[in-house]
């Protein structure tokens, strides 16, 4: 069974969390970062993404971006930004979005439970982005990024959540894009031992989302055990910060398609290839398609909206060639324009559901031909491909509201 423990957090001064709170740093591009970083000065932004700190002719993977980034950690500890709990404790930390709320528990999860597959995955990892974490983990000896597990419900734990809820939050407020943060500290030691009880008896724990930031968080942990061959398993480099959700408590959102041009083809003999690949093509004009139903897409291509269907042949009931991405990539995308390793292909990019249906049309009017908005994956979709031991394709999932850094550290030593 994985084990989900208190720590000891640092985390800024509740007058100023809304202020340090950040948006996960892969979410910038490096001009975004820096626009946010002038914006808020004290944002985590600087340290998670710490070349805003330097002229653009600086590298952002340059040896001096780590070092100013535990430079700019260490100074908002020392000058009281930032203070460090007396004990080990549990959070409680809820997030609304729309109305819709969601709440997890933030605590530490195991390198071995990660290594021994309690804490199972749904998509693969590219070490290029892994290594820049691992490098900024390593190097601040902090985890300032927590991984968003998910785990199945169990009705005890939520009874124990929404009693601490009902108490006076540590923090609470409402961040630039209208999410609302509250969280509640738990230092209480039987309320401790009691859910540190309860997730022992869970089986397994699933990534929802941050699959780099967690590889990275477990590399760094193997890195310091071969530092340090006495190590006990006790130090903190054995565990990492998450944050762990109930699955009915989740929301997904779709994570659309945009491809730069049509691999030769013209529009029609596009369109003709799609009808012989196994869709039906319903024209819908300027009627923006946000699709309903599995296996339908919508399609945005010469300023004209199309509901695309996938005939009964190409559906299945695999948990991974089921999943409507794959369906997508394996019988239009990939046939019909050619993009046979998405992860890699420069051809085409993908775009978080949180942007809008604009955001097709405005990219395939600019730099991109042809858009694809997506029926989201659901969270059962996820939970039985991590169960069956399967890899999602790349950017199936695009979770919301994102967990905010800087509001929970844990320092490696």
């Amino acid at each position: 069974m994985p084990k989900v423990t208190p720590f000891q957090s640092i985390r800024p001064v509740p007058e100023l969390a809304s202020r340090v709170a950040a948006l996960p740093y892969d979410v910038y591009n490096r001009k975004e970062a820096l626009a946010e970083v002038k914006r808020e000065p004290l944002s985590f932004l600087k340290i998670d993404r710490a070349e805003t700190q330097f002229s653009d002719d600086v590298d952002t993977y340059d040896p001096m971006v780590y070092a100013k980034a535990k430079e700019l950690l260490d100074a908002m500890i020392d000058d009281g930004t930032f203070i460090t709990e007396d004990v080990p404790c549990y959070y409680i930390y809820e997030l609304t979005m729309n109305g819709r709320s969601q709440t997890g528990i933030v605590a530490c999860s195991g390198v071995d439970d990660y290594q021994n597959q309690l804490i199972k995955k749904h998509e693969n990892t590219r070490e290029d982005k892994e290594l820049d974490r691992i490098r900024h983990v390593d190097i601040t000896d902090a985890h300032t990024g927590p991984i968003f597990l998910v785990y199945r419900s169990v009705q005890e734990i939520n009874e124990i959540v929404e009693k601490v809820k009902e108490t006076e939050p540590t923090y609470d407020f409402v961040s630039p894009d209208q999410i609302s943060h509250r969280a509640w500290c738990i230092s209480d030691a039987q309320l401790i031992n009691r859910l540190q009880s309860l997730f022992e008896q869970i089986p397994c724990t699933y990534i929802a989302d941050g699959h780099h930031r967690c590889a990275s968080a477990v590399k760094v942990g193997l890195k310091r055990r071969e530092e340090n061959p006495g190590y006990t398993g006790n130090e903190e480099f054995n565990r990492f910060l998450s944050v762990l959700f109930p699955d009915d408590q989740l929301y997904i959102m779709p994570y659309n398609r945009v491809v730069k041009d049509l691999n030769g083809l013209s529009k029609e003999s596009f369109l003709e290839a799609i009808e012989d690949a196994g869709f039906t093509i319903e024209q819908k004009g300027n009627e923006q398609v946000a699709p309903s139903t599995k296996g339908s897409f919508g399609m945005y291509l010469d300023h004209q909206w199309y509901l695309l269907t996938a005939k009964e042949h190409l559906l299945s009931s695999d948990p991974v060639k089921g999943l409507d991405v794959s369906i997508l990539q394996d019988y239009l995308l990939a046939p019909v324009l050619n993009i046979q390793d998405p992860r890699t292909d420069k051809r085409i990019d993908f775009v978080g559901g949180i942007r809008g249906l604009d955001e097709l049309e405005k990219r395939a009017n600019s730099d991109m031909t042809v858009a694809f908005s997506m029926y989201a994956t659901s969270i059962s979709e996820l939970l039985s491909v991590a169960d069956a031991g399967l890899l999602m394709p790349p950017k199936s999932t695009w979770f919301e509201p994102k967990l905010r850094s800087g509001l929970f550290i844990h320092k490696l030593s």
